[in-house]
């Protein structure tokens, strides 16, 4: 990869597994909740304000520190029920609009998140706007309602048919272009704010181990530290310009762990500290590129094995030290099994009490409200600490919607998203045996892998004027099925096994990936991406760069 991107970066500035599908409990709204919302005049009884124009020509120019007023005169006002509330970001099951709504509204949260199971099958674009507009019109007035989504690309991809087919950062990552991943996110953050989402929890931070990783993967820029952190840092300035906010996750690092912290809890045996000149410089770098908010990890440490970094004090204290990071930290989704389930809302204070501004998914968002106000009341939690951590959540928010106010103004010079994707799919292709160029042929047939995928590549084959049938070049999409030629749609050493002469991998199977594929079975496409793994059988794969 480019590693003097990275210098640079170092030397010119001072400066996420979530996806659990856990239980969520209908909103509740007690009496004295309702008292003091009307007498803190609530932000949620105001009245729609005028949309203004940005004062930005750039939406990367957005800054939390120069809305640090503004944030405070709002949480100024905050009952304690409002300041609690603030800091959740809650999920909820089924495809129910009216349910975050009240979420929203009854429990003054700061905002959701959609998964997809939120989701029709297959939704389309104005199915997603419907409901991210009625959840950001759940409050018109003082913290803007954060709508966030896991949208990596690849394998998370919560969004389907609604938004961009997008691929894995470690699909960016096989281009080996820089200023091409940053257009890529810039357009993912584009269709994103027009989608009505104010959140990505994305770029993934991690580096990857390899075949024994089993929760990130492709998910990851690679298994070199360095080239992961110019990847990271590549993506967020692309995110920042198309108007959405980011997060890198998971900090201090999931990718070297065998053990799937949705399922339970993964134990690192470095220290945060014996990580830091490996699997903290991406962090390093999304802080530098200037990401607004990092994700703590459900990961435990040689110190504290059996309490999740999430709930861990030094590891917060770890994040805020070695990074020199002052913007917001969120937790990963706290509905995952790596964390206790049956605490009541005690999950979130936990996770508030050891350095968290944002409690993400907790299992149930009712009861996390009313947890943090009792926990004020009884000294658990300082208001005054709550305070920061809200100040610091609302400034942010009011930066991404003055940035995507900017976005939403358009650009003339603004990138095609098709003509982007395409060049990524095309520059990622990667040989894994076999030469660069294939021979070129005029028809194929597709055996091997899911009727899903091969039913995808028949598509992209067609497209690109292959005869597909039961002739030609044999093509498999798994790697136990014997042909001429292997494809892989996800991470290469996926395609370890296979038997054929020729293998690539696209790392997705979404249509782009697919049609380059068939460039280069057609001959028309010489596969340029280098492979940002290293791991067992990889050194069969040719420097087609």
């Amino acid at each position: 990869m480019l590693r003097s991107r990275l210098s640079l970066l170092a030397l010119t500035t001072t400066l996420a597994l979530v996806g659990c599908s856990g239980g969520a409990s209908a909103p509740e709204s007690s009496t004295a909740e309702q008292k003091s919302s009307a007498d803190s005049g609530s932000q949620t009884q105001a009245q729609p304000e005028a949309q203004t124009e940005s004062s930005l020509d750039d939406p990367a120019d957005a800054d939390p520190a120069d809305f640090k007023d503004e944030a405070a005169d709002i949480v100024g006002d905050f009952s304690d029920e409002e300041l609690a509330g603030s800091l959740i970001i809650g999920t909820w099951e089924g495809t129910d609009t009216q349910t975050p709504v009240d979420m929203v509204k009854q429990n003054h949260l700061g905002g959701v998140i959609v998964m997809g199971y939120n989701l029709v099958e297959n939704p389309t674009k104005d199915q997603v706007t419907e409901l991210t507009g009625q959840i950001s019109a759940a409050r018109s007035k003082g913290q803007p309602v954060s709508i966030g989504v896991d949208q990596e690309g690849g394998p998370v991809s919560r969004l389907g048919t609604a938004a961009l087919p997008f691929p894995p950062l470690m699909g960016l990552a096989a281009t080996d272009d820089s200023d091409l991943i940053t257009d890529a996110t810039t357009v993912q953050g584009q269709n994103l704010t027009d989608l009505g989402f104010t959140i990505d929890f994305a770029p993934d931070s991690d580096v990857t181990v390899g075949p024994k990783d089993k929760a990130i993967n492709v998910r990851s820029g690679g298994t070199d530290h360095e080239d992961v952190a110019e990847v990271v840092a590549d993506a967020v300035e692309g995110y920042r310009s198309g108007g959405v906010s980011s997060s890198a996750k998971h900090f201090p690092g999931h990718g070297r762990l065998g053990v799937d912290s949705h399922e339970s809890l993964p134990v690192s045996e470095k220290s945060i500290e014996q990580m830091e000149d490996t699997d903290l410089l991406p962090f390093k770098s999304a802080v530098k590129a200037g990401v607004p908010m990092v994700m703590m990890g459900h990961i435990g440490l040689p110190d504290a094995k059996t309490t999740p970094a999430t709930l861990n004090k030094k590891a917060y204290s770890a994040l805020r030290d070695i990074l020199d990071y002052d913007g917001v930290i969120t937790t990963d989704a706290l509905n995952m099994k790596a964390v206790p389930q049956n605490l009541k809302g005690g999950e979130t204070v936990k996770a508030l009490a050891a350095g968290a501004d944002i409690a993400l998914m907790p299992p149930d968002s009712a009861a996390a409200q009313k947890a943090i106000v009792k926990a004020m009341g009884d000294g658990t939690l300082e208001k005054k600490d709550l305070v920061e951590k809200s100040e610091r959540v609302v400034a942010a928010q009011l930066a991404t919607a003055e940035a995507q106010k900017s976005a939403q103004a358009g650009d003339s010079d603004a990138k095609d998203p098709k003509k982007v994707l395409t060049e990524v799919a095309d520059k990622s292709l990667t040989v894994l045996k076999g030469k660069c160029s294939f021979t070129g042929t005029d028809s194929i047939s597709i055996v091997g892998g899911s009727d899903k995928e091969k039913a995808a590549l028949k598509e992209a084959a067609e497209a690109e004027d292959l005869t597909v049938g039961s002739g030609g070049t044999s093509v498999s999409l798994s790697p136990s099925t014997s042909a001429e030629v292997a494809v892989g749609t996800a991470a290469p050493w996926t395609m370890r096994s296979t038997s054929a002469k020729s293998a690539v991998t696209a790392y997705d199977s979404n249509p782009y990936a697919l049609r380059a594929v068939a460039k280069w079975l057609k001959g028309d496409l010489e596969a340029s991406g280098q492979l940002p793994a290293e791991y067992d059988g990889s050194d069969k794969a040719p420097d087609c760069g």
